[in-house]
């Protein structure tokens, strides 16, 4: 595994392991839980990351487990229920599949596909009881819901469902773009990327942020992928998750990225179009390394 691909799942790994403490913590004494709204939300937020992690990067094992525990805390955070022994003894038994799938992904050997469709395939029943419990627990409530098509409260519909989709769209393909060695062709098709998804439905000012601070970062030749993709990859994804959730208001670049973005600012030059006058900008403002990659680069475009 290439040095970029390695960082990003060690990126993946820490993430996920903190919601994964997040969900733990959480049931281990749901009832307790339940009375907290915000620590409800915690939890499904939790597994909703957990699950659009794995997904970016071909985890569909870890995706399938962690949503059927979302779609478990979906029903928690719409629907006063109170929660029993047996509820709680089910969300744990379908909480242990996605921690063992976790500590074999970051074990010596990974996560064999075999072992991971077992597991997968042990959880069902599970699963299974648990979405059966919720209807019994809801109808003791009063409450009439429909096996997967719950409504979503009107105050809730704050974002268009296909944003999260499609953002993981284009980042799986920056994430193929970072796997390759850098040079001037891909790292342009990276901006480009980066820049589409400004186009995705979301025109709040904080989006449009975070996504130019990105591309102004990627844009720098001196930030090896290595560096940048975890970053990029993480907080546009977890940018994306809070549009989702009608929390546009928190979406932010970290002062990482706003540091990348800012040295990346201040290597930018004017040009002329005059020849000379511009070849000797050049050759004042980049490095060796660059000044190679740019003579290939116009070797190639004058053929």
């Amino acid at each position: 595994m290439d040095a970029g691909k390695q960082q990003i799942l060690g990126y993946f790994i820490e993430e996920a392991k903190e919601h994964l403490d997040t969900l733990e913590q959480g049931l281990l004494d749901l009832q307790s839980t339940m009375k907290d709204t915000e620590r409800v939300n915690e939890m499904f937020r939790a597994a909703h990351s957990v699950k659009g992690g794995a997904a970016m990067l071909g985890f569909s094992s870890i995706q399938k487990i962690a949503h059927r525990l979302e779609d478990g805390f979906k029903i928690l955070k719409e629907y006063p229920i109170t929660p029993d022994q047996k509820l709680e003894s089910l969300f744990i038994r379908g909480f242990d599949p996605l921690r063992d799938l976790l500590g074999r992904l970051q074990g010596p050997f990974g996560l064999r596909d075999e072992e991971a469709d077992q597991l997968v395939q042990e959880a069902e029943p599970i699963f299974n009881q648990l979405q059966a419990h919720l209807n019994e627990l809801l109808g003791e409530a009063g409450i009439s819901v429909e096996d997967e098509e719950m409504p979503v409260p009107a105050a809730q519909r704050v974002a268009p469902p296909e944003i999260v989709a499609q953002v993981t769209a284009v980042l799986r393909q920056m994430l193929q773009q970072f796997r390759q060695a850098p040079n001037p062709a891909n790292r342009q098709e990276l901006e480009q990327l980066c820049g589409s998804l400004l186009n995705v439905g979301e025109t709040s000012q904080t989006w449009q942020n975070l996504i130019q601070t990105a591309q102004s970062a990627i844009a720098n030749p001196q930030f090896s992928y290595v560096t940048l993709a975890p970053l990029v990859i993480k907080e546009i994804r977890q940018a994306s998750e809070l549009v989702q959730a009608g929390r546009v208001d928190e979406v932010s670049p970290s002062s990482q990225l706003q540091q990348l973005a800012a040295q990346s600012e201040k290597r930018r030059i004017a040009l002329t179009v005059e020849p000379n006058a511009a070849a000797e900008a050049i050759i004042a403002a980049f490095n060796q390394q660059q000044l190679s990659q740019l003579i290939e680069r116009l070797q190639t475009a004058v053929k």
